[in-house]
């Protein structure tokens, strides 16, 4: 009989600094009630869903989200900083706007070519990669059969999907849009990738908020 493996992926709920149009990266800001709803919205659409453990990104963004997304579930919530979105240095706390006013290079890198993106203190893209995909690669062979709940963020988002996809990094911000709590679900069988969702928005019970 094949073994399956089902990993599933979703972003964090709104937060105040998405509203905002503020880089978050390690920094924090607190869901916002949309926010909060959005993540309801996903525990409820994945109430009948065997999941057997979730892992959160440290950040309290992540942390709250998968809490609410388990509800009322017995389910191991796991701590990770490696799923962490990118260091984003000095950038950390400022506006797009305000980035691509003093930054325009960089800003040009972030969106345009990631591999050559780097601004001080930050981390690089790669760098990202490497740390969210070898935990992601821990979890499948910890956890063979199982199905696992990942709460991150855009970024690593991209890099675990890019991973699954085998999508070069100059490529990650091509569609879909990852909204907050949106979906992805991949299917590992006896070693081969399915990705049955993508950037799923289908629990939504309001029209789409592009923070």
């Amino acid at each position: 009989m094949k073994e399956t493996t089902t990993i599933y992926i979703t972003r964090h709920g709104q937060t105040e600094w998405n509203i905002q149009k503020r880089f978050q990266g390690h920094n924090d800001s607190p869901l916002t009630e949309l926010g909060m709803k959005q993540a309801s919205w996903l525990g409820e659409s994945l109430e009948q869903e065997p999941i057997d453990l979730i892992y959160s990104s440290s950040s309290q963004r992540a942390v709250k989200t998968a809490e609410i997304i388990r509800g009322k579930r017995d389910i191991p919530i796991g701590i990770s900083d490696a799923f962490r979105e990118i260091s984003l240095g000095e950038w950390e706390g400022i506006t797009q706007e305000e980035a691509k006013e003093h930054f325009a290079e960089q800003f040009d890198h972030f969106w345009n070519d990631p591999g050559a993106f780097q601004v001080e203190n930050s981390e690089t893209f790669q760098q990202v990669y490497d740390r969210a995909v070898q935990k992601l690669k821990e979890i499948i062979h910890d956890h063979r059969g199982k199905s696992i709940l990942i709460v991150t963020h855009t970024a690593v988002i991209k890099l675990l999907m890019a991973y699954f996809e085998k999508r070069l990094l100059k490529d990650i911000w091509e569609p879909p849009y990852i909204h907050p709590t949106c979906l992805c679900e991949i299917e590992i069988i006896d070693g081969d990738c399915n990705i049955v969702r993508h950037g799923d928005t289908g629990h939504y019970k309001t029209e789409l908020d592009e923070s």
